[in-house]
């Protein structure tokens, strides 16, 4: 949740209207003791998605930073440049640090960023949950697409904040 993909240059509506159940279930992981790691693209000119997407987040850029209403609110954040959050990037140390075994994917996009994250958690045989009212796409149709994909394909259990948030 940066600023390009909620109101700067790839931003839209539907990310900006899961702010407030981020915000809720952020709270909850905190009072719970739960890790919260943002993964952030902070792209340089020469990533591939650049050719594909145009500039957007790019490194060192209020762009590439955390919305304002969720500041604050990470244990850790790490820096990506391509759609996966584990491909190279510390993420997967990270997670075995802490002894994590389930990852909970929230954020933009389902389609994109979400789904390939799916898979490299599916691969490094992580139980994967993605909160379904606290991701967005561009449009309905892909968001339901990719959620559908992540739990036919990666055996991903497809949640809601709320859920979440009562298993705690």
């Amino acid at each position: 949740m940066i600023n390009d993909f909620v109101t700067g240059k790839l931003g839209n509506e539907r990310a900006e209207s899961i702010i407030p159940n981020l915000e809720d279930l952020l709270e909850e992981a905190s009072e719970n003791d739960i890790l919260k790691v943002f993964v952030q693209d902070k792209h340089q000119e020469n990533d591939p998605e650049i050719t594909h997407w145009g500039p957007h987040a790019m490194e060192n850029e209020e762009g590439s930073e955390t919305i304002p209403q969720l500041e604050g609110m990470a244990n850790r954040k790490l820096s990506k440049r391509f759609y996966d959050a584990f491909y190279k990037t510390d993420l997967e140390l990270t997670l075995r640090q802490h002894q994590i075994e389930r990852v909970l994917l929230t954020g933009v996009t389902t389609d994109i960023c979400l789904q390939n994250t799916a898979a490299g958690a599916f691969y490094r045989g992580y139980e994967i949950k993605v909160v379904e009212d606290c991701t967005e796409a561009m449009d309905e149709e892909k968001k339901e697409y990719a959620l559908d994909y992540m739990r036919d394909v990666y055996g991903a259990e497809i949640v809601s904040s709320e859920e979440v948030i009562k298993r705690w």
